[in-house]
């Protein structure tokens, strides 16, 4: 079993919102793989929407509507990114050995 500290948060919330955990020592299995795949696509979408917010910024002429869409989904990529980093983060710290 694993110990509460190697919980690995999930790159998607629960019905309510709530955070997401998966509990074990296989770093291989379908579940961690599945988390792998999206969070992949997650910094995907980031990346891709960082370029387009560079192009609409950069336009003279920008629509007031289309700056306040990419808003929203910067938002949204924003906090799928913060979600990756942490998860990633907390990986890390539980595969350092202990007393370190």
């Amino acid at each position: 079993m694993t110990t509460p500290n190697k919980l690995r948060l999930l790159p998607w919330t629960g019905p309510e919102g709530k955070p997401c955990y998966l509990s074990t020592d296989d770093r291989g299995g379908y579940m961690s793989r599945l988390a792998d795949n999206i969070e992949a696509v997650q910094l995907g979408t980031a990346t891709d929407l960082l370029e387009q917010a560079l192009e609409v910024l950069g336009e003279q002429d920008t629509n007031p509507a289309e700056v306040q869409r990419l808003a929203r989904e910067l938002t949204r990529a924003l906090r799928d990114v913060l979600r990756v980093a942490a998860s990633r983060g907390h990986l890390l710290a539980a595969g350092e050995p202990q007393g370190l």
